[in-house]
């Protein structure tokens, strides 16, 4: 009797692990199903050459930037739009990881739960990106040959109008990269979601941030600058002597030793959490595509936290996050999350997918958000100059980040529209391109241009 108990036992424990075994497969085939269809030796949806050969990728106007032609992948004829949208579209050979080829295969092989995938004769899907691949164009022409990034979102919706990432290449040549050309030096890597650098300036809209909620008096505080201060033993300078100013002029001036002095001030707790709330050290989800984390130390002392809190030292962001957070603080506190597919159609005209925008939680209080608002185009007016921006209400803050070996600075320009018909955030990284103001800024001017008062 207990021989047969023992082995009912042994056999309900059998059951039972197969149908946990089950139900893990169950819900590892629904979760990455599409990216099991999609593998690259699946030769059903790709050729011999190894490229996807199903699908059609389209920008938001319906300007088509990549199909199937003679079982190849073909891309659009323009050389200079096909440099400006690699990151996005991709490259036949898969190298681009965040590129449309590879990262959404799954919808442009029509992949689905109960048909499976399309077969090569079947044609694919067609997939609309976000994108305006002539505003892509207009950026990268702005970058100049520069490496770098530029971003630019709708902060209500989430749609990525603008996402260019430097150096690049022609898909259709891609060329021999030797081992240490300088030329080529992260060319796979697409800069605006995988890439994290040293934000300078634009960082202290966060220190600015946490000081406004935690020290009362700010507004009606006067600081003199004299061109360096010592914090903690450290001595943080400013490229020249400011003067008397309130806080407003000192976020105009970008004054580094106001700033670092209110960053120790604040204590690097305090400062922490605010660049956790603003989401700067977290990773967003940008169609499936995740971004990059940044980081933020604060360091041994009030010295490094005073050049932490000018954004120096080992602070790290990533350009996709910080623009988030320009959205955040034009859209009173929360904005939506970006994405790059605005609709997946099969062959047969229908909708092929379900797209939806996404909400962050509140990276910043409504009413601090108007004030730094305030603030941000207060240092258009003063600094930047209004005229270079026509018609445009413009929020803004510049960045100069040094990355030390002998290197020039990195420079960024970050900020918004706050325009009911435009409601667009964006940034702008050019590596070693010095001022933020006047490098960084003269391609926001572009681009904004464009986006605002036409092409």
């Amino acid at each position: 009797m207990r021989k047969i108990e023992k082995r009912a036992l042994v056999c309900l424990l059998l059951v039972g692990a197969m149908l946990l075994g089950l139900a893990v497969y169950v819900v590892q085939f629904l979760r990455f199903g599409g990216d099991w269809a999609s593998f690259a030796s699946n030769r059903h949806l790709y050729n011999s050459q190894g490229e996807l050969a199903v699908g059609r990728v389209l920008d938001r106007d319906g300007d088509v930037l990549s199909w199937v032609e003679n079982g190849r992948r073909a891309y659009y004829a323009n050389p200079t739009v096909r440099e400006a949208t690699l990151h996005a579209v991709g490259d036949a050979q898969g190298k681009i990881g965040t590129g449309a080829l590879v990262a959404f295969a799954d919808k442009l092989s029509g992949y689905n739960l109960l048909t499976g995938a399309y077969s090569l004769d079947g044609g694919g899907n067609d997939l609309y990106l976000t994108l305006d691949a002539r505003l892509n164009y207009i950026a990268y022409q702005a970058l100049g040959g520069k490496k770098g990034a530029v971003g630019v979102y709708n902060y209500e919706t989430g749609e990525v109008l603008c996402m260019v990432s430097t150096p690049t290449y022609d898909p259709l040549n891609p060329p021999e990269i030797a081992e240490g050309d300088e030329r080529y030096d992260g060319v796979y890597l697409n800069r605006f979601l995988s890439g994290t650098f040293t934000p300078g300036s634009i960082f202290k809209t966060v220190t600015l941030t946490a000081a406004m909620e935690n020290l009362p008096d700010l507004f009606s505080r006067t600081f003199t600058c004299t061109g360096s201060t010592v914090v903690g033993g450290q001595t943080v300078t400013c490229p020249y002597a400011h003067g008397e100013m309130d806080i407003a002029g000192a976020f105009a001036n970008s004054c580094n030793g106001v700033f670092g002095r209110l960053a120790a001030e604040l204590g690097g707790e305090t400062l922490a959490r605010y660049v956790d709330q603003a989401g700067l050290t977290s990773r967003y989800s940008v169609s499936g595509i995740s971004t990059a984390a940044g980081s933020f130390s604060a360091g041994g002392g009030d010295g490094d936290l005073a050049w932490a809190g000018v954004g120096q030292g080992s602070d790290l962001v990533n350009p996709c996050a910080m623009m988030v957070w320009m959205g955040a603080v034009a859209n009173g506190g929360r904005a939506a999350v970006p994405r790059l597919i605005l609709r997946t159609e099969s062959p047969s005209g229908l909708p092929a997918s379900l797209e939806r925008s996404e909400r962050t939680g509140t990276l910043i209080d409504g009413e601090t958000a108007r004030t730094l608002a305030e603030l941000m185009a207060n240092n258009v007016q003063q600094t930047y100059g209004s005229g270079r921006f026509p018609n445009m209400d413009l929020c803004a803050k510049s960045g100069t980040g040094e990355v030390g070996g002998g290197k020039a600075p990195n420079a960024w320009f970050a900020g918004f529209l706050r325009n009911e018909d435009a409601p667009y955030a964006f940034i702008v990284l050019v590596e070693e391109g010095g001022s933020g103001a006047d490098t960084a800024g003269n391609v926001a001017a572009q681009v904004l241009d464009a986006l605002v008062n036409g092409y």
